[in-house]
């Protein structure tokens, strides 16, 4: 037998429809708004990740799929959705399209590291970017529509961290600040980390090791180093969240792991027996978008898996209703009757019901023990004499009740299976 690869994941039936429950929230919420959905390939040439993502991260370094292909170019499968979602934009001049211009993805990213529980090799992620405006209404925009989806599957228990890093034209007195709290510790530093220190200091905040992660508590803060203007976008993003009802924290040790952040940075996290576990996290990147050939345009965005959110709504003692359940399963109750229940099926499935019948030669009882299996709302038992009267009996699976219905008045039949369902 050939299995799966390491770090993937076969979603079977009996799993699929709690990511199309997840999926469905999710775009209703991004349609509402204002969202509009873009798809890029799977694979990007390599350049793209190495400029866009940068070369100080670990993404980059370690976890790319990369290969070259029969034309001897580098091919990257998408580690991440927003650099591709930005080469759209540049390559088919949407960034001359009406401001703000926002967009969301649902795509597989791809990333060589090890597997653990909600993080796989190959997982999905909805990137939620939105271009144009370098407004905090924009940032608290995208901070809100995350939430309404979290909200929306009743997932309760998260809270949301915020921070700025500034921009480009303050960071650079905080990295030589940061470079020198770090210096005294470089022999104590993990491998990474060491890396991390000449290539991207910024990136030493990020790290998990419990070594490092013991730095922190003294190192220079980026809110002690931002300029006026950033401050005063980080204080104005406070205050629109105030005013929506949005509860956060200020965590002045919150940086992202990709290069592209600029400004305002943010994670929704949930606690886990005493721990914190990082549902999503995103910021704004206003430089990226010129950054990759396009125009000075602002944006600001937020990756969301879904293995790793299904994951936790599950921990959380969330239950994802599956109602996918066959409406009607027709039981042929003689040979003679296999017109009349291929007709009936057809006919039902044309007004949107979903209905199946037995293809084995089955017994009744097999058929009904099989409509069983299949979680069928309800059954139908057609036979000669159905057929001949032009009247069946439909069965409520759940409660056992009967209702007499007409075979010749197919619209009421299907409503009647319709209001059941």
């Amino acid at each position: 037998m050939i299995n799966r690869p390491k770090g993937t994941k076969d979603v079977i039936p009996s799993e699929v429809f709690k990511w199309q429950v997840v999926e469905g929230i999710a775009k209703l919420e991004l349609k509402n708004h204002g969202f509009s959905e873009i798809r890029t390939p799977v694979f990007e040439h390599t350049e793209l990740f190495v400029r866009g993502v940068g070369e100080g991260s670990d993404i980059v370094n370690k976890e790319m799929y990369t290969f070259l292909d029969k034309g001897e170019r580098s091919i990257t499968l998408k580690p991440e959705g927003t650099a591709s979602i930005v080469r759209a934009i540049v390559e088919n001049g949407l960034d001359n399209e009406a401001m703000p211009l926002k967009l969301f993805m649902l795509t597989p990213c791809f990333r060589y590291e090890r597997p653990q529980a909600g993080r796989l090799r190959e997982h999905h992620q909805f990137s939620i970017e939105a271009f144009g405006s370098y407004s905090p209404l924009m940032d608290a925009e995208v901070i809100s529509v995350v939430k309404s989806i979290l909200d929306r599957l009743s997932f309760t228990n998260y809270l949301i961290n915020i921070n700025s890093i500034g921009c480009k034209h303050c960071r650079g007195r905080y990295m030589e600040a940061l470079k020198a709290y770090y210096s005294k510790f470089i022999g104590g530093m993990c491998a990474d980390c060491k890396v991390r220190f000449e290539k991207n200091p910024l990136r030493l905040l990020d790290c998990k090791e419990e070594g490092c992660a013991a730095f922190k508590a003294n190192a220079p803060k980026p809110i002690d180093f931002i300029c006026d203007e950033c401050r005063a976008h980080f204080e104005a993003l406070k205050a629109i969240l105030d005013q929506k009802g949005v509860r956060y924290k200020v965590n002045n040790n919150l940086v992202r792991g990709i290069d592209y952040y600029t400004r305002t940075v943010f994670e929704f996290l949930t606690e886990e027996k005493g721990a914190l576990n990082v549902i999503c996290g995103g910021g704004r990147y206003d430089g990226l978008v010129s950054e990759l050939g396009g125009k000075e345009l602002p944006a600001v965005g937020i990756g969301l898996g879904i293995e790793h959110l299904l994951l936790l709504l599950e921990k959380n003692g969330i239950n994802i209703q599956n109602n996918n359940s066959l409406d009607l399963f027709v039981v042929n109750a003689d040979e003679s009757a296999i017109g009349g229940v291929i007709e009936l099926v057809t006919i039902l499935r044309k007004h949107n019901v979903s209905a199946d019948f037995d293809t084995l030669g089955r017994s009744m009882k097999a058929q009904m023990k099989y409509a069983n299996k299949l979680g069928a709302k309800n059954v139908i038992v057609l036979g000669g004499n159905e057929i001949a009267s032009g009247v069946c009996k439909v069965k409520d699976m759940e409660t056992g009740e009967e209702t007499e219905a007409s075979l010749k008045d197919i619209s009421k039949l299907a409503y009647v299976l319709s209001r059941r369902a």
